[in-house]
């Protein structure tokens, strides 16, 4: 685009599929402890609030859609990875394998009822982009 303005600023929102609205509800609102900004269960679906991406729940089987889980980690930033993964621990969620420490960045692997892939991610060295 050159010396022109950037088209696309950003992402709005993920959508994910779940099969039981009231319990996604409740994982992304309580469990997570996420703030809920739209719930619509008449229209099938709830968003939660991630400081700069909106998670949309959304019941994809009601609304005509195919239910697909999302496999690939969705990073959900934390300032601590192993105090909020001890916490979310404490509240139930389950971990997939130890923290891991990549040199750049600490993750830590779960998944939301419905099996879609979730993380608890903290970058600690400086991150390096193009210019």
């Amino acid at each position: 685009m050159g010396t022109e303005e950037q088209l696309i600023t950003g992402v709005d929102f993920v959508a994910l599929p779940t099969h039981d609205l009231r319990a996604a509800v409740e994982f992304y609102g309580e469990t997570l402890g996420l703030r809920r900004s739209v719930y619509r269960p008449e229209q099938h679906f709830a968003e939660f609030e991630t400081g700069n991406l909106t998670l949309s729940v959304i019941d994809a089987e009601a609304m005509g859609l195919e239910h697909h889980v999302q496999r690939l980690h969705i990073p959900l930033h934390v300032d601590d990875v192993p105090a909020a993964r001890a916490e979310l621990q404490e509240r139930g969620v389950v971990f997939q394998g130890d923290t891991l420490d990549t040199s750049v960045c600490h993750m830590a692997f779960f998944a939301d009822p419905d099996g879609n892939a979730l993380m608890l991610h903290h970058r600690y060295a400086p991150r390096i982009t193009e210019t």
